[in-house]
């Protein structure tokens, strides 16, 4: 028997006393850990950003779990998983069965909602099939026909989607006092194919010179909506005098050309185009409207005639689950009761029961602001996996791990003891859970704490403590210690006073109805409130864009995120005073600051510019004419020529995943062997982009530019991170942090308006502390900073705060206090509970 086959059998023996048992765990930046983990408790993992909770909760706990149990499936189903990297590990026993409950956005497409994720929206279907109120005579229903996504179901004029593309003149021609040749028709491509377009009009026989307010109506009217689409020679650079005579002579084209119509090129466009650039791009000429045949309500009329207590499905799917679960619990007595009809009966008392035990989860997790109709697309990372918590909850599954990643995150406090009371009960069926978390509030309750760090990146990866909560408190090492057991730093800021305000006046969006709120200038502002109260709609939807608008920066609604088809509209509201205090406004997300691998931290803050350049003024490289080009991997010249600077290659394997090998050319490095001679105090370029912020920062101390970028990204507590690191790599929160980072480092005029959504999120206590500095020197240095945020302890050390309540959804959208975070904690608001704590 050899070592590792008697380890196995050792750890096997050992794992029957109720302990995962992890040995030689090596995944990511972990060195060779080992410990043992209790199971049936709730155990946290803690620790800085970047210090490798994930890598062992996730990448290596989690995905061994899937591993095992993928391995007893057939190889034609393991297909239909996402399957994890196999962990680098050398043992793990006593690990039972995992499910994942991870952070991430909303599935990209509208039709994906609260309904389909909970599943309550099938539950709804079969009891309105089974159980409806019918017309007389309308024959039964299947549950498929009450479905959007089902041809049985689906509305055949906007194919159930509930709203039809529109273009009118207007916004296919914003200014009529051009030309076509001055490119009046605003939505036909700006490059060749448009001057292709104006070129087959000149064939047909358009003026293209004559302003197009005084073309004829008919002419006009084809141009633009016209379903035609002749082929006719172009003569491409020709006059329209020429091309007469080039027509009469019947000389020659360049080439023959098809025409396509305004309307016809932008729907076809949106529609069928895989690019982010184009889809937006077309977005801007089209006006979406509820279908006139469904009245936005997506069904087929024959469905929409059936009812449930009085409410068509779509209208039920409308109501806030809080006013569904007090519309349906009625159901249940009235099923017992109901003798003359006990087939039916018997149908609604089973799915009504289902239906109000599942609302019962969701309403227990804050959620019940929420509507089953909500698409997942606006929900933030935390409500969706809250929903896909109350469905594990629901299904009483027993002996499972549960591996969650920073559940609390977007939860205000007041939420998070409702998420601390579902993962209670997820125990007490018998469950282990195994929490990836920053939130204080959650580690105090774990039953057992995994310390990682001690910092991040090559400096994290071990393990300081495993053991029960007190035991941390004598962990010198530890900087999660600090903040559990009140090391804390006392507030060195003094309460600044407003310079001004923005007044909003009359906000009416989503659950705001005329509000009136006051924005304070000159100081650090919180916005705060219960989860769905309102804060996002009236600071990262109306001030954004009421502010955007005024200054002239278009922001324009991404078609990856909702599309058109969730553009939510400010139906009243204005800034009445207060912007002419401000001169520019900078929006910081937590969207990727980069779509494709190619794209990270070095290229998207700029930093590899300038190192390219410094490498380009080597004597070596100056010898060999070597320019900056040279040292981008995404030029044909410097960049490996078998991975095309990808630094890896893709091995298909048939039933299992596909493997990404690195690089055998250029073992990863991404760049030719000819570029990688060239280097600066022994270092290539690839290994420059292989060190972490931290590494640079040391290495180029003496270069001013890159050191002052460098100190800034670790400022924002990024240290950890590599400078090549693939942007999709990062969590929206630390990309959220190379944003600000990147805005960090530009000169500071004063009058800027920053607007910041949850920055704490995903982030260690210790972190939040260095991003606040940050935060308070913007102020300092004239501008304004206004943040949605939960962390009371962000609050507390805020200027200003503005809590918005009482309660989510309809019982909120107003201002229930507002002022320095004294007064704010003295005014008996749900967050004043909370922040009188933190002060």
């Amino acid at each position: 028997m050899d070592a590792k086959a008697r380890k196995t059998k050792e750890y096997a023996s050992n794992a029957r006393d109720g302990f995962v048992r992890v040995r030689g765990a090596r995944e990511h930046n972990l060195k060779n850990v080992s410990l043992d983990i209790p199971r049936n408790e709730l155990v946290v993992f803690t620790g800085v950003s970047g210090s490798g909770k994930s890598s062992l909760a996730f990448g290596t706990l989690y995905a061994e779990a899937q591993r095992r149990y993928l391995e007893s499936v057939s190889p034609y189903a393991r297909r239909l998983f996402h399957q994890m990297q196999v962990p680098d590990v050398d043992v793990v026993e006593g690990l039972p069965p995992a499910v994942a409950l991870q952070q991430q956005r909303g599935s990209p497409t509208t039709r994906s909602s609260v309904g389909s994720v909970t599943t309550l929206s099938n539950l709804l279907r079969m009891l309105y099939s089974r159980a409806g109120d019918y017309p007389r005579g309308q024959s039964l229903l299947y549950a498929e026909s009450f479905s959007p996504n089902t041809p049985e179901g689906a509305c055949p004029n906007c194919h159930g989607i509930g709203r039809v593309h529109q273009v009118d003149e207007r916004s296919l021609v914003p200014d009529d006092t051009l030309t076509i040749r001055e490119r009046a028709v605003a939505a036909w491509p700006t490059a060749w194919q448009g001057q292709n377009l104006r070129d087959i009009l000149v064939t047909l026989g358009y003026d293209v010179d004559k302003p197009w307010r005084e073309l004829p109506k008919k002419d006009r009217d084809w141009i633009l909506f016209t379903e035609e689409q002749p082929t006719v020679p172009v003569y491409a650079g020709y006059t329209p005098a020429e091309t007469r005579r080039a027509l009469k002579k019947k000389e020659e084209p360049s080439y023959m050309g098809t025409f396509t119509g305004a309307r016809k090129y932008v729907l076809q466009t949106y529609a069928n185009t895989q690019s982010v650039m184009m889809k937006r791009r077309v977005a801007q000429f089209l006006s979406g409207d509820d279908c006139p045949v469904c009245k936005g309500k997506r069904l087929k009329p024959e469905a929409l005639s059936v009812k449930f207590a009085g409410l068509d499905i779509s209208e039920i799917s409308r109501l806030p689950l809080k006013k569904l679960d007090d519309l349906v619990k009625p159901y249940i007595e009235q099923a017992e009761q109901d003798a003359a009809h006990p087939e039916k009966a018997l149908v609604v008392q089973r799915i009504v029961e289902d239906l109000a035990g599942r609302l019962e989860v969701l309403l227990d997790l804050g959620l019940g602001y929420l509507t089953l109709e909500r698409s997942t697309p606006t929900l933030s990372p935390g409500e969706l996996q809250r929903l896909r918590l109350a469905t594990q909850v629901r299904s009483n599954l027993f002996g499972v791990v549960y591996v969650l990643d920073e559940p609390s995150a977007g939860l205000h406090p007041a939420d998070t003891e409702a998420l601390l009371r579902a993962l209670e009960r997820l125990k007490a069926a018998g469950n282990s859970l195994f929490v990836v978390e920053h939130e204080l509030d959650v580690v105090r309750k774990a039953d057992w704490i995994v310390d990682v760090g001690p910092a991040a990146g090559d400096q994290g990866g071990e393990i300081l403590y495993s053991g029960r909560l007190a035991g941390l408190a004598n962990v010198e090492s530890s900087q999660t210690r600090r903040f559990l057991f009140g090391d804390m730093a006392e507030r060195t800021q003094e309460v600044r006073e407003p310079s001004n305000w923005l007044k909003l006046r009359g906000v009416t969006r989503n659950n705001l109805d005329g509000l009136d709120a006051d924005i304070p200038l000159g100081v650090l502002t919180c916005v705060t409130g219960v989860s769905g109260s309102g804060k996002s709609t009236l600071i990262s939807q109306f001030l954004v864009e009421a502010v955007a608008e005024r200054l002239g920066q278009r922001r324009e609604a991404d078609p990856e995120e909702g599309g058109l088809e969730e553009a939510v509209r400010t139906l009243g509201g204005e800034i009445a005073d207060g912007l002419d205090r401000v001169k520019r406004l900078v929006v910081v997300d937590q969207k990727p600051i980069g779509r494709t691998p190619r794209s990270n931290l070095a290229t998207y803050t700029g930093l590899l510019d300038h190192v390219r350049k410094l490498f380009a003024a080597t004597k070596q490289a100056r010898a060999r004419r070597y320019d900056a080009g040279r040292f981008s991997f995404n030029v044909a010249k410097g960049r490996c020529e078998t991975c095309e600077g990808e630094g890896y290659v893709c091995v298909e394997l048939l039933f299992l995943p596909s493997v990404y090998a690195p690089c055998p050319t250029c073992k990863g490095a991404r760049y030719n062997a000819k570029t990688l001679e060239i280097k600066i105090r022994d270092k290539s370029i690839a290994d420059v982009l292989a060190m972490t912020v931290d590494a640079a920062f040391e290495f180029f101390q003496d270069d001013d530019v890159l050191s002052r970028s460098l100190d800034v990204l670790r400022e924002v507590g990024l240290g950890y991170i590599r400078l090549g690191q693939s942007a999709t790599e990062l969590s929206g929160g630390e990309a959220q942090r190379v944003k600000l980072a990147t805005e960090l480092q530009r000169a500071q005029r004063g009058g800027t308006l920053y607007v910041l959504d949850e920055p704490t999120t995903g982030l260690h206590p210790s972190d939040v502390r260095k991003l606040h500095r940050q935060l308070q020197g913007l102020v300092d240095a004239g501008n304004t900073v206004v943040l949605v945020e939960h962390d009371m302890s962000v609050a507390a050390n805020s200027d200003w705060i503005v809590d918005v309540g009482p309660g989510a959804g309809d019982e909120g959208g107003r201002i229930v206090a507002s002022g320095p975070p004294k007064r704010v904690a003295a005014s008996g608001s749900t967050t004043a509970t909370y922040l009188a704590k933190a002060l």
